[in-house]
């Protein structure tokens, strides 16, 4: 097996790429950010990485101290995933990395993108409202899978859930790509509930109030 790569520099960025720069490791971390995942579960959010490959930066992640496996207590007994307190400090890394790429004109939209992904766009590409309340509680389910929201004045609040929470003010059910193409207004809101591609449980009034929190963000010029 061929080593991992070493740049020979002493910066603490080089040491970073050595921790988390291979292929998929940083993606990895991605879906572990919102929770423990069993290894079905990741190379389900990640469909293009093979069991070997994924193994293989597992293993990596746990030796550099950023990923630890455990085993579940009984009944479940099953062997998980999960961030360790230190790699769980990567989370404000790559919500910032994902807020910074959003502006880049080459950025791949038509590619398919997993659920914690897109929940975690929201949370990279939310911006507080001048003049508007920030005291919602919304329900997101994007196929099989739900998430908790609350929006804050300074941030947004972003949980993995077992269910659509009871008392949210407003339930929004899509797809992974359809929220992603309404918040870059690649669609509106109105071409997604006509096509069927989003339905919401509450009031189109919260929605939009919602929506304010994610702005158009302009690509940047290529020169």
């Amino acid at each position: 097996m061929v080593g991992k790569r070493r740049y020979g520099d002493g910066c603490a960025i080089a040491h970073a790429l050595e921790l988390v720069g291979e292929r998929w490791a940083l993606l990895v971390v991605r879906e572990l950010i919102l929770g423990p995942k069993r290894f079905t579960d990741l190379r389900a959010g990640l469909p293009g990485i093979s069991a070997d490959i994924l193994t293989q930066r597992l293993r990596e992640l746990g030796k550099s101290g950023i990923v630890r496996r455990r085993k579940l207590s009984p009944p479940a007994g099953s062997w998980i995933y999960e961030l360790t307190g230190w790699g769980a400090e990567l989370e404000p890394i790559v919500t910032n990395l994902a807020r910074w790429s959003s502006r880049s004109p080459a950025l791949p939209h038509d590619l398919p993108l997993s659920a914690d992904s897109a929940a975690l766009s929201l949370k990279a590409l939310y911006t507080p409202a001048d003049g508007k309340r920030a005291d919602l509680v919304i329900g997101l389910r994007l196929g099989e899978h739900h998430f908790l929201l609350r929006t804050a004045p300074d941030r947004l609040h972003l949980a993995r859930v077992d269910s659509t929470p009871a008392q949210a003010d407003l339930v929004i059910q899509t797809s992974p790509q359809t929220l992603v193409a309404v918040l870059s207004q690649a669609r509106t809101l109105d071409e997604a509930l006509a096509g069927g591609d989003l339905t919401l449980t509450g009031s189109r009034a919260t929605a939009e109030r919602f929506l304010h929190h994610f702005p158009a963000r302009e690509p940047i010029g290529i020169t």
